[in-house]
């Protein structure tokens, strides 16, 4: 990463490209396992909980706040791979790609607050409610109380400009500044009528094209999301026909 790059290749922009995309994808896989094995640590927790093993939930909880941070470097690092391929020129000196890197983690980081996944929130949540369904956890309000089943980290599930879920997007970008979503063609060609100002009421973002990507994160928010909604359908057709036995033997007498 300490390497150097000047005009001596042939075309350096468009194989630095190919290099990174290639990094990000090796990333993304990173990224989606450990986001799944958060989601595992967080089930085998409960099922300790059930148990009373509360020791042994301790230490799985630690595990998984070690495994976050290093979850949100993954994805700054991330964010910084694709930030250069995107928008890397060669200049007339040679480039310190190590510099490069560390200034374009420390934009992701200063730029992107909600980059930070509440995975430990959800964990701990998760582990309360197997005793203390419907009650706050310690130091909150009824009303802060959050559904880790319903919990997403999207800005916006619908496409402003056309109205689609973003589950149901071909192509589906993200801004790098305001980190709304959107289907690609209908941004672009938004850009380039509208001046580029952010199609979400209120969002005083203006957007560039070059900015409107599809990042390391989008694709498996939006998967995410989508096993969300097939698991809420789900457990709705239970709860719309299922009868208790005590209400059974109530219509029967």
């Amino acid at each position: 990463m300490a390497s150097t790059s000047g005009h001596r290749s042939v075309n350096p922009p468009g194989r630095l490209r190919t290099v990174t995309s290639m990094l990000e994808s090796d990333n993304q896989t990173l990224l989606r396992d450990m986001r799944k094995a958060m989601t595992l640590m967080k089930e085998v927790a409960v099922d300790l909980e059930m148990d009373n093993k509360s020791e042994r939930v301790k230490e799985l909880e630690d595990g998984l706040i070690h495994l976050s941070k290093t979850y949100d470097d993954c994805v700054h690092l991330s964010s910084a791979i694709q930030s250069i391929g995107n928008l890397y020129e060669p200049g007339p000196q040679p480039t310190d790609f190590s510099k490069l890197f560390d200034a374009e983690i420390a934009k992701s980081k200063a730029t992107s607050p909600r980059q930070n996944q509440p995975f430990v929130r959800q964990f701990r949540e998760a582990v309360w409610i197997v005793h203390h369904s419907g009650q706050p956890m310690p130091g909150e309000e009824q009303e802060d109380i959050i559904m880790t089943s319903s919990e997403h980290n999207l800005l916006n599930v619908t496409c402003p400009i056309t109205g689609r879920s973003v589950t149901e997007l071909v192509e589906p970008v993200r801004s790098m500044d305001c980190k709304h979503i959107y289907g690609k063609n209908a941004i672009m060609e938004h850009i380039k009528d509208a001046g580029g100002r952010c199609p979400v009421a209120g969002c005083p973002k203006v957007l560039q094209a070059k900015r409107i990507v599809c990042d390391a994160l989008l694709l498996i928010e939006i998967e995410e999301l989508r096993t969300m909604g097939k698991q809420t359908a789900g457990s709705g057709v239970v709860e719309d026909f299922t009868v208790l036995p005590e209400a059974a033997e109530d219509d029967e007498e």
